[in-house]
């Protein structure tokens, strides 16, 4: 007799901050019992989230998109949100949006031919701040051969030399980036933007924190097995081409 499954893969989608929230405290031998432990945990876990911006790049928060360039200006910013301010005109195969949340660039090319049936991509390089500063005639137009990426607390720019000399709509700088995690809000119901390869070590990393408040004899435990289940997730995450990027992954001592 054939055993009889769910049929769906849908529990990360399903898995919602309070049951998140839930999870963790019942690791550490507590249960949620009032407004302020919700709220707590809450921010506890968004403070993971920031920090896992410093674990390496994360995959799933990558995407794409166009700068529509103008001729005469060099820098693009695209804001953490629009609260903060209006980013760049972006396409991503729509023109006139714009992007929002970017952490870095990871790679851009300039690209001829968006309305056409063939297009040539000019890779640009990226350099450091250093090598944007020596250039001597920051002004200089033409086509854009290099890009240098600044990054703030609420923005990022993207500041392309030598300044473009074409607003022509066919002509642009296509860029891959990789985005903020999302907050984790008020709405307890809603879920997280987390895969699923994530979803252990989202549990056992906010049962780590939440253990640093409620349960500091367990402390140590727990951190060894977050940093156990956040490695197996980055590596599960990273990229199977034969050339690709490998987070840096950090063990400290306790």
């Amino acid at each position: 007799m054939a055993n009889t499954t769910s049929g769906t893969v849908t529990f990360d989608k399903t898995f919602a901050v309070d049951e998140i929230i839930a999870e963790a405290y019942e690791r550490i031998g507590s249960q949620v019992t009032s407004g302020y432990q919700l709220k707590t945990a809450r921010r506890s876990l968004n403070v993971m989230f920031q920090e896992w911006g410093n674990r390496g790049l994360h995959y799933w928060e990558v995407g794409d998109t166009d700068i529509d360039l103008v001729e005469g200006q060099a820098e693009y910013t695209f804001y953490r949100a629009t609260g903060d301010g209006t980013s760049a005109t972006t396409a991503g195969g729509t023109s006139g949006t714009s992007t929002y949340g970017i952490a870095d660039i990871l790679e851009a090319t300039y690209r001829t031919g968006r309305t056409e049936t063939t297009q040539a991509d000019s890779t640009l390089t990226k350099i450091a701040r250093s090598a944007y500063s020596a250039l001597s005639n920051k002004l200089s137009k033409g086509t854009p051969s290099q890009y240098f990426v600044q990054r703030f607390v609420d923005k990022t720019t993207v500041t392309l030399y030598p300044t473009p000399d074409s607003t022509a709509a066919a002509k642009f700088v296509h860029m891959f980036f990789v985005k903020r995690i999302q907050d984790a809000d008020a709405t307890y119901t809603d879920a997280t933007d987390i895969p699923y390869r994530f979803v252990p070590c989202m549990a056992s990393g906010l049962s780590f924190y939440l253990s640093q408040k409620y349960a500091p004899q367990r402390t140590q435990e727990l951190k060894l097995l977050y940093e156990d289940e956040l490695a197996r997730a980055l590596s599960e995450d990273g990229s199977d081409a034969s050339t690709y990027i490998t987070p840096k992954n950090y063990y400290p001592n306790i």
